[in-house]
């Protein structure tokens, strides 16, 4: 059996742009909870439940960045690679049931509309700004590489375009006496949540359901592979991401001669090869048939 994964070239992510931001938001929470019952502002508690999911999703993705990072063992010989998965999943999750709540709340606060102590509004939102602002920044680079990082930077740049809109309001609530405006922020950003956060939602659901990746064809890569095995043909094949930074690839051949493993693993260093450098598949694994009998179709159902 052939088998491979040596190629991984990937940006190292760390833990002390999460360990900041998160207690830069333990301290956002805390003040915009207190001054959002001084103030009576509905925006100003959303922003703060938003900023407490916040808490709580960098503290998930923390923990899952450290479990991923374990090495495998004989009762998870794959370690806790998709941990990083499942803790962007619940993130984005998170994000979207928050999102329903606050809809909610805007919409009975529409009937009952308060009087808002603005002055507190505004100083709040400028701190959250600041500090969101300020951990989205330090987390860009490492959103750019890992899905989990993404779902935690994805957390705090809501959060801080949700506090510059709690700002506005606050200005419009000071000089206008438009204390609906308040509501109508909270429904923009319950919806603006939900909307960043389905795509989140969705990729992270499909590499947990090892899904093929959307930008890759099986039939493509067959097609390519064909041109290095000859006779030989690939079939029952299996293409799925284990976390961000790998990508597996795994098929039976049908060789139509009895060759020899040298042959064999030959084959299959030319196919690791070309996997990589075309479609950066960085573990195979090829299993050698012959003359067994059954289905040779690309896509098997196991049984």
């Amino acid at each position: 059996m052939g088998h491979n994964h040596n190629h991984s070239h990937h940006h190292e992510v760390t833990d002390k742009n999460l360990s900041i931001s998160i207690f830069l938001n333990i301290g956002i929470t805390v003040a915009q909870i207190i001054g959002g019952f001084i103030s009576g502002s509905l925006s100003l508690l959303s922003d703060a439940l938003h900023n407490f999911s916040d808490v709580i999703s960098l503290i998930l993705s923390y923990v899952a960045h450290k479990l991923a990072k374990k090495k495998p063992n004989f009762s998870s010989t794959f370690g806790y690679k998709r941990a990083e998965l499942l803790a962007a999943f619940i993130n984005a999750l998170t994000l979207i049931i928050v999102a329903f709540f606050l809809i909610y709340e805007a919409v009975e606060r529409f009937s009952e509309p308060v009087t808002i102590a603005s002055n507190l509004v505004i100083w709040l939102s400028v701190l959250g700004i600041a500090f969101n602002g300020f951990s989205a920044i330090i987390l860009k680079k490492d959103a750019d590489h890992n899905l989990n990082m993404r779902s935690a930077y994805l957390h705090l740049f809501t959060d801080m375009m949700a506090s510059v809109a709690v700002l506005v309001g606050g200005f419009l609530m000071k000089y206008l006496q438009w204390f609906w405006v308040d509501s109508v922020i909270t429904l923009g950003i319950a919806i603006y949540l939900i909307l960043m956060s389905f795509d989140l939602l969705k990729s992270s659901a499909k590499m947990l359901m090892l899904f093929t990746p959307e930008d890759l064809n099986i039939e493509e890569i067959v097609k390519k592979i064909n041109t290095i095995t000859g006779d030989h043909r690939l079939y029952h094949i299996h293409l799925w991401h284990l976390n961000d930074n790998e990508l597996h690839f795994e098929a039976h051949l049908d060789c139509k001669e009895n060759i020899s493993i040298s042959e064999f693993n030959k084959i299959v260093e030319e196919i690791e090869e070309l996997l990589f450098h075309d479609f950066k598949i960085n573990h195979c694994t090829i299993q050698p048939d012959f003359g067994k009998k059954g289905n040779k179709d690309f896509i098997i159902q196991d049984e």
